[in-house]
């Protein structure tokens, strides 16, 4: 699993395979994945430091390989997904599950809002974009798009966002909700709260070349 955090995917996946690797490039989050795998009684995975976009295995190590809710914050998330397809052998699968963009006029307001409630985002890929990541060296096989309801304060505790910025997020919805300026988010009130649906995109590839 590449940038993996605290290694989600593959503890899932654990109890499925011989072995699992997953890096990430903060150690705290390996950290506390280490702790959650211990108390899962998960043994068959190896943590491992290192940057997505200067991957330190051989190429084509891997039968499998994941990547969840990573691509949005590279700035060239090309260079990660090549590394991705470098370390995994031909026919291996490759797996990524991504927010995807909405709708193109909005997205830049959109991605404003992401990087205000978390300044490591950079940019929500559009399904189009992430179809020509594989259009060269992959069949596609698997392409399909999930609502994920979203509490909004939730959403913006989970990065400890500033209580400024998120009174400044929280504007904007209210606004948006309105009838104001679109956010790009849909947002809607449930039980007396701003909720938003995000959209996530799950792909998956076979390698080819």
């Amino acid at each position: 699993e590449v940038a993996a955090g605290t290694c989600i995917c593959g503890r899932a996946v654990a109890p499925y395979v011989k072995d699992i690797t997953c890096l990430d490039l903060t150690e705290a989050m390996l950290e506390q994945g280490k702790k959650l795998a211990k108390q899962e009684g998960i043994q068959n995975i190896s943590f491992v430091s290192g940057n997505a976009e200067c991957l330190p295995f051989e190429d084509e190590t891997f039968d499998l390989v994941i990547t969840r809710l990573s691509l949005h914050h590279f700035v060239e998330p090309e260079k990660p997904f090549r590394e991705m397809q470098r370390v995994l052998k031909k026919g291996g699968k490759l797996v990524i599950w991504d927010m995807v963009a909405t709708t193109e006029e909005l997205r830049e307001t959109n991605d404003a809002i992401e990087t205000m409630r978390d300044n490591s985002h950079t940019r929500i890929l559009s399904r189009e974009e992430f179809e020509a990541l594989f259009e060269d060296a992959f069949e596609l096989q698997l392409e399909e798009t999930t609502l994920v309801p979203v509490n909004l304060q939730s959403w913006m505790d989970l990065t400890s966002t500033p209580e400024d910025i998120q009174k400044d997020i929280i504007d904007k919805m209210e606004y948006d909700l309105n009838g104001g300026d679109k956010t790009g988010f849909n947002p809607y009130i449930k039980e007396g709260q701003i909720c938003f649906d995000h959209r996530w995109l799950l792909l998956i590839g076979k390698k080819e070349n």
